[in-house]
C-alpha cells in the first residue's frame, strides 16, 4: 500500500500555469498506475489525466492538451503540469494510484490522497 500526498496548489489567474506534485512512501510508486482526478463545489469527482507505471497515458477530453502528467520514478513522484488555467478549473485535485491499471474511473483507484486546492480567479 502507498499513501500519495499532493501539493502545489494554490490560487492562479486565468492563463497562468500551477504544477502539482504527488509523492507517497516506499520504494514501490514507481509499480502503480496513477491519477488525477478533481472535484469542484456541488459537483461529482472527475477524471483529469493518468499515467501507467510504463508511461502510457490517458486524459479527459477537457484537458485539450493545456494539462500534461509525468512521473519521476526515482523521486517517487508524479506531476500535473497544469497551463492556460481557466476559472472552471477550480476543484479540489485528488491524486491516486492503482494496482488495478489505468483507468478513468475512481473505483480503479485503491489509494487516495487528502487533495489540494486549485483556484482559477477570472
Amino acid at each position: 500500500q502507498v499513501q500519495p500526498v499532493e501539493s502545489g496548489g494554490g490560487l492562479v489567474q486565468a492563463g497562468g500555469s500551477l504544477r502539482l506534485s504527488c509523492t507517497a512512501s516506499g520504494r514501490t510508486f514507481s509499480t502503480y498506475d496513477v491519477g488525477w482526478f478533481r472535484q469542484a463545489p456541488g459537483k461529482e469527482r472527475e477524471f483529469v489525466v493518468a499515467i501507467s507505471r510504463d508511461g502510457g497515458k490517458v486524459d479527459a477530453d477537457f484537458v485539450k492538451g493545456r494539462f500534461t502528467i509525468s512521473r519521476d520514478n526515482a523521486k517517487n513522484t508524479v506531476y500535473l503540469q497544469m497551463n492556460s488555467l481557466k476559472p472552471e478549473d477550480t476543484a479540489v485535485y485528488y491524486c491516486a494510484a492503482s494496482r488495478g491499471g489505468l483507468g478513468i474511473s475512481p473505483s480503479v483507484y485503491a489509494n487516495w490522497g487528502q487533495g489540494t486546492q486549485v483556484t482559477v480567479s477570472s
